[in-house]
């Protein structure tokens, strides 16, 4: 059975916490699935993956391309993996429901804490999560590095 996992980002932009994420991942040789709700966050997204040095190079693309299945990392505003993904990395107020929780290895919800609206949906999301028995953990950075606040579920 899988495991939520929700990261409250006070810190660190969405794409160093993204990269630190999706690096483990794949370093597990796992597939991942981002679901975000915009389009351009997406992209946005995508852009910075492209940055860095080519050893830390992440191989991913955007959903719609004729290469979805064979994507690492599939970036896209869908439900649905293509890929094949074991873990669903849910941003931008992305939907992240209970009943999928059971079918991955993890689902990643990575919300800013300085949003009110991204707050009050991972709010939404870890009490929907709480009332269905779902094993999730909150993570914070507000001390300077990633410590777990709060569980909730199966142990």
């Amino acid at each position: 059975m899988g495991k939520a996992l929700f990261y409250h980002l006070t810190r660190d932009p969405l794409e160093v916490t993204a990269r630190n994420l999706l690096s483990r991942a794949l370093a597990q040789e796992m597939r991942v699935m981002v679901r975000g709700r915009d389009p351009a966050q997406l992209a946005a997204l995508d852009a910075a993956l492209w940055q860095g040095d080519k050893s830390s190079f992440l191989p991913h693309g955007l959903a719609g391309g004729p290469h979805d299945a064979d994507q690492p990392i599939l970036l896209s505003t869908a439900r649905e993996a293509p890929n094949r993904a074991r873990i669903v990395m849910a941003i931008d107020r992305a939907e992240a429901a209970p009943e999928e929780v059971p079918g991955l290895e993890r689902l990643w919800v990575l919300f800013n804490g300085h949003d009110p609206d991204e707050l009050g949906q991972a709010r939404t999301q870890w009490k929907a999560m709480s009332a269905a028995g779902v094993e999730a953990e909150y993570w914070s950075q507000e001390s300077g590095r990633w410590e777990c606040k709060a569980r909730s579920g199966a142990a």
